[in-house]
C-alpha cells in the first residue's frame, strides 16, 4: 500500500520560512517523481513544483518561483518543500503527490493527506 505522509505546516508570519517533509513509503522512491500542489478555500487545487527521480529536473509555478525550493533525499524516501518569503496568499492545504512521470498537472496516482500553512498579514 503506498502511503504519502506530510508534515511541517502551521502558522507563520509574513516572510516568514516553513518546510514541509513528505515520507512515500510502499512504492519505490527512485522511480517516483515528487510534487506538491496547494487548495486555498474557494480555489481549485494547483500545482506548486515537481522534482524527477534524482532530482535533476524540477519545475515550479511562476507564483512561487524564487522563494520556495523543491528537494528530495532518496536515502530517506523523503522530498522536501522549502517554503522562504512566504505571503499571505500563499495561505492553503499543502499536498504531497507521488506518480511515476514528471508533469505540472494534477493527475498524480498518489496524494498525501495534506498539511495546513497559514500565513498571516
Amino acid at each position: 500500500q503506498v502511503q504519502l505522509v506530510e508534515f511541517g505546516g502551521g502558522l507563520v508570519q509574513a516572510g516568514g520560512s516553513l518546510r514541509l517533509p513528505c515520507t512515500l513509503s510502499g512504492r519505490t522512491f527512485t522511480s517516483s517523481v515528487m510534487a506538491w500542489f496547494r487548495q486555498a478555500p474557494g480555489r481549485e487545487r494547483e500545482f506548486v513544483a515537481a522534482i524527477g527521480w534524482f532530482g535533476s529536473t524540477i519545475y515550479y509555478a511562476d507564483s512561487v518561483k524564487g522563494r520556495f525550493t523543491i528537494s528530495r533525499d532518496n536515502a530517506k524516501n523523503t522530498a522536501y518543500l522549502q517554503m522562504n518569503s512566504l505571503k499571505p496568499e500563499d495561505t492553503a492545504v499543502y499536498y504531497c503527490a507521488a506518480d511515476p512521470q514528471l508533469k505540472r498537472t494534477g493527475n498524480y496516482n498518489y496524494w498525501g493527506q495534506g498539511t495546513q500553512v497559514t500565513v498571516s498579514s
